[in-house]
């Protein structure tokens, strides 16, 4: 392991922590400027935009 870096996934710094607040603050800003009928919406586009899409097959890997 590298020296100075911390092995710990949970473990942030100053910048991460910000971003992290501009993303609380974004959606807080979301949530306060939409209905509730425009986020149905926009869900229900995003639910029949995935029932739209091709199956995607997952083969197990042989052994």
């Amino acid at each position: 392991m590298e020296s100075g870096k911390i092995n710990n996934p949970q473990a942030s710094n100053k910048s991460n922590i910000k971003d992290e607040k501009s993303y609380v603050e974004e959606a807080s800003k979301f949530i306060e400027e939409t209905s509730l009928d425009k986020m149905h919406e926009i869900a229900e586009a995003a639910r029949l935009k995935k029932l739209m899409e091709p199956p995607k097959w997952v083969f197990p890997e042989d052994p």
